[in-house]
């Protein structure tokens, strides 16, 4: 009898033993935190930044951006090659690449990839406005025949939304999401995916540079009191900033700068404004919008929402993407606001009530929100009356093109890096009548705001390339910043925080971090 209660004495402490080694082999992988859940890892379905970060680290891209901004191959072999109309690109690629379930990466899984998107995708319109169709000639080289010549496509060829995916895996999904998995060429592959905790391994299989550790849980939390206690605590080893709360983001800057974490930083990349439905009154007036527009304080709601980390914009072309750093969009002036509110029959007893929608879950909204109608009330308190109303992100989106909102803070990172990317999310239409958009993306984006001479100038922007480009595209701003369909606020970097036992994380040109570069310092 003792010596069976002694056998199991050692084979308690065993299991024990076990589980500790285990528990030490699972912190091998580096925890990288953020707010909100991942509903889908579909590159046709994704569209959140949460997303797109692991969808970069999963797949890869025929081309990428460096941290310069610089246009280099990846899955391709060698740069695009156009024909002398422009109409067709030449795109050679890489051999003896496999797909994370054996199959070979070749054309067919580009044709594949483009058409499923061009099907399905939730932001098509980036690929049927340009492209007419894509032909395999041979294993390894594609032709994209374009509709009409297009300046902005290289840039689009680094969308992570088009990363290749196995046409094998994804046969029975061609022409629906398949979100709880991921197949494609990437530097990790797919152990686990959960909507609050996805975990990838290293592609030992990789075509390319390895990871620098040896995988990645990514965890999503509720709030943003629980990510910083989190990083505070030592229960995770990176926070990604998206969705921090501004007191918190700034606690940590001055953290990294007392060398208690690290802290990295990418390029300003995400705008964030206040999209004015144009076609309902009372903001179908243009003078009451740039009356609006004159009434919003940039400086203040940065210094007091942001303590100055966010940079105020008067311009929807982040400053990397722009030729100079000229903005066009009104200055603050609330003594010319209140001149053109009384030339519209305003003030002196007529207030007028302005309706804003900011989304509950961005923590720095409603803080924006407060600080514009606290501001309003000490300068402008006989003529605006800014009303607020805090509607859940989810919700703002699926009701934008409604119509019902008639001022909503939102945000947007272009889907590649090129003054295209947020020009025309924002300003493009397809349906035009007197300046009100009927289809197209503007619609899409609450402003239904629309302008023939701006389609004109998209449509010749995209046969030119260098400045003569930049050109037309900044001429395309400046009569938006005329029309006024949009407040820009400030533009964001997109910013994480590690532990000093981790290395200090770095972003690509587009502002993604790179989670294969994440080492563990101290193994």
């Amino acid at each position: 009898m003792q010596n069976k209660i002694l056998l199991s004495i050692i084979i308690f402490i065993i299991s024990l033993l076990q589980f500790s080694c285990g528990s030490k082999k699972a912190s091998q992988k580096i925890i990288v935190a953020s707010y909100g859940k991942i509903e889908s890892l579909d590159p046709a379905n994704a569209t959140t930044l949460k997303s797109v970060q692991l969808l970069n680290s999963l797949g890869d891209t025929l081309y990428e951006l460096n941290p310069q901004g610089e246009l280099i191959p990846e899955l391709a072999s060698e740069m695009p090659i156009f024909s002398e109309d422009k109409l067709q690109v030449f795109i050679n690629l890489r051999k003896d690449i496999l797909f994370h379930d054996g199959t070979p990466f070749n054309s067919n899984a580009i044709k594949f990839t483009f058409d499923r998107f061009k099907k399905i995708g939730k932001r098509s319109y980036i690929l049927a406005d340009k492209i007419k169709s894509i032909d395999t000639p041979s294993e390894y080289k594609v032709i994209i025949n374009l509709k009409k010549p297009s300046s902005s496509l290289n840039g689009l060829l680094t969308s992570v939304n088009l990363t290749p995916i196995s046409p094998t895996f994804y046969k029975e999904y061609s022409e629906k999401f398949l979100n709880d998995k991921f197949v494609g060429t990437g530097k990790y592959i797919l152990s686990r995916f959960s909507n609050e905790i996805q975990v990838i391994d290293p592609n030992l299989n990789y075509w390319g540079k390895k990871p620098n550790n040896k995988g990645i849980t990514f965890v999503s939390y509720s709030n943003s009191s629980s990510l910083f206690g989190a990083l505070k605590s030592k229960q995770i080893d990176v926070l990604l900033s998206n969705s921090i709360d501004d007191i918190q983001r700034n606690s940590l800057s001055l953290q990294s700068k007392n060398k208690k974490i690290q802290e990295g930083n990418s390029p300003a990349t995400e705008l964030t404004f206040i999209s004015l439905r144009t076609n309902a009154y009372p903001l179908n007036n243009s003078n009451v919008r740039l009356a609006i527009s004159k009434s919003f304080n940039r400086k203040l709601i940065s210094k007091k929402v942001s303590y100055g980390l966010r940079s105020p914009s008067r311009s929807i072309v982040p400053p990397i993407l722009r030729k100079d750093n000229q903005d066009l969009w009104p200055k603050y002036n609330p003594s010319e606001a209140k001149k053109l509110l009384q030339k519209e029959g305003y003030c002196n007893g007529n207030v007028l009530n302005i309706p804003l929608t900011y989304r509950s879950s961005v923590p720095a909204d409603k803080l924006i929100a407060l600080t514009w109608q606290e501001d309003i009330k000490n300068v402008l308190n006989n003529c605006i009356d800014i009303q607020l109303d805090g509607v859940e992100a989810t919700t703002v989106y699926d009701k934008l093109d409604s119509g019902i909102y008639t001022a909503v803070i939102l945000d947007w990172t272009g889907l590649y890096s090129d003054p295209n990317a947020y020009l025309m999310p924002l300003l493009s239409c397809s349906e035009i009548d007197d300046e009100k958009c009927n289809k197209g993306q503007s619609v899409l984006s609450g402003s239904f705001w629309g302008s023939i001479k701006v389609e004109n100038l998209f449509n010749e922007s995209e046969e030119i390339n260098g400045f003569e480009r930049l050109d037309k595209l900044f001429q395309i701003e400046k009569l938006a910043s005329e029309s006024i369909p949009y407040i820009p606020i400030w533009v964001s970097s997109q910013k994480a925080w590690s532990q000093n036992n981790i290395s200090k994380p770095t972003f690509n040109g587009a502002g993604i971090i790179s989670l294969s570069d994440l080492k563990l310092i101290n193994e």
